[in-house]
């Protein structure tokens, strides 16, 4: 069965597991424990210390408290990644076997952070740097043979792009031979054309 949530894949198999395990706190702990886990989300500190009061009722272990926060951290980012709201993601956890009043809980926390969620999943993905300069230049290297020597061209690539982060410039140095080279810009040439075409 599909899920939305994991992006309209079958749910992975350590999610179904734990499942169970979060259905062992009460509906009141759940949406409290998911605001913690939110918090961590969003790079704020998480109080561990209030994540394992709020799962000693249950007699959680130290792996199920860490089982229970990578499950919901599993769940509520990759339902912020995937845009899915808040009465589809209840459902699906339902179809799980998650208790309604723990989808209710965990639905709601994440319904009123959903926005910041997104938010904090689009600054923190791929980030490319901005290329602004490149060199080259062809060196060629001795190499014995048996008998003779020969010339074996190499090309030095060096790149000087922008950090995406910090801003600051940064260079790369690439060394490759004449072959890897050829493939190398046979493959540019068709990622090129590729990009072109989408234009």
């Amino acid at each position: 069965m599909r899920f939305r949530f994991c992006g309209d894949l079958d749910c992975p198999d350590w999610v179904l597991a734990e499942i169970s395990t979060l259905a062992r706190i009460s509906s009141v702990k759940m949406k409290l424990l998911c605001v913690q886990v939110i918090k961590d989300l969003l790079d704020e500190d998480i109080d561990y210390e209030k994540v394992s009061k709020l799962t000693s009722d249950a007699k959680f272990e130290s792996g199920d408290i860490k089982a229970s926060v990578a499950v919901l951290s599993f769940i509520l980012s990759s339902a912020a990644k995937h845009d899915v709201d808040g009465e589809s993601l209840s459902s699906e956890l339902q179809q799980l076997g998650l208790p309604k009043e723990h989808t209710t809980g965990l639905c709601k926390s994440y319904e009123d952070k959903h926005a910041a969620l997104q938010q904090k999943l689009k600054e923190s993905s791929l980030r490319l740097g901005r290329l602004e300069v490149v060199n080259w230049r062809v060196d060629y290297t001795l190499s014995s043979s048996e008998l003779k020597e020969v010339n074996e061209p190499v090309v030095q690539l060096r790149l000087q792009s922008q950090n995406p982060e910090s801003g600051s410039s940064e260079t790369s140095v690439v060394t490759v031979g004449a072959e890897k080279f050829r493939v190398l810009l046979t493959e540019l040439k068709q990622a090129q054309a590729m990009m072109n075409a989408l234009q």
